[in-house]
């Protein structure tokens, strides 16, 4: 089993400013302690939350970057302890628009973002609820399946939309029950954090 990763380590990873570094440490630290009251995360995780959560949440910035363009807009649905949206926030990969349903976690989300002076959009309602937000990038972890994320994703979605889900070790299973069309412009890349993880990155153009 590998070491615990240290904040350090991440920073190493995935390159993020000392302020970004800073910000997560105390993002981290609330966390912990929130989470006895609210169970935002699974307790073992808190072993390894550097790995477990942030890295597992940055490394989604280089594939962010690498579409170009200048401050997407990002949509993260099912945000929960902010994994990966307000991961992301922190580390300004864009405008951010968190969604989440449980107030308590609305309430840990909020107080992360002003702890660490984060600009983030916090939309505390069900994500069918949610009214067309016409996002770059639409992100979700540990949610649901591949095929009710486009559901979900589709009244937000624009021609060039780009899902980056996080999936587990199911995803290839997950991929060949989406329609062929989608098939062919999907990807399963590689998990920083999780060797049997992988991130399902889809691309438009949608219809």
């Amino acid at each position: 089993m590998a070491a615990p990763l240290t904040v350090e380590d991440l920073a190493d990873r995935i390159p993020v400013s000392r302020e970004t570094q800073t910000k997560l440490e105390l993002y981290e630290a609330t966390l912990r302690r929130w989470n006895p009251a609210i169970n935002l995360v699974a307790r073992s995780s808190l072993e390894d939350p550097w790995r477990r959560h942030f890295l597992d949440s940055l490394q989604l910035l280089p594939l962010i970057a690498a579409e170009g363009g200048s401050l997407p807009r990002i949509l993260d649905l099912g945000s929960g302890a902010g994994f990966p949206g307000l991961v992301l926030a922190v580390a300004g990969a864009g405008e951010l628009h968190l969604v989440e349903s449980d107030r308590k976690k609305i309430a840990f989300l909020r107080e992360v973002a002003r702890a660490t002076q984060t600009p983030v959009t916090l939309h505390n309602e069900r994500i069918e609820e949610l009214p067309p937000q016409r996002a770059d990038f639409i992100t979700a972890r540990a949610l649901a399946s591949a095929e009710r994320l486009l559901a979900w994703s589709a009244p937000h979605r624009q021609a060039g939309t780009v899902c980056l889900f996080h999936k587990g070790r199911g995803a290839q299973a997950e991929l060949t029950r989406l329609p062929s069309s989608v098939q062919d412009r999907s990807e399963l890349l590689p998990s920083l954090s999780d060797p049997e993880a992988r991130i399902l990155r889809i691309r438009g153009p949608w219809t």
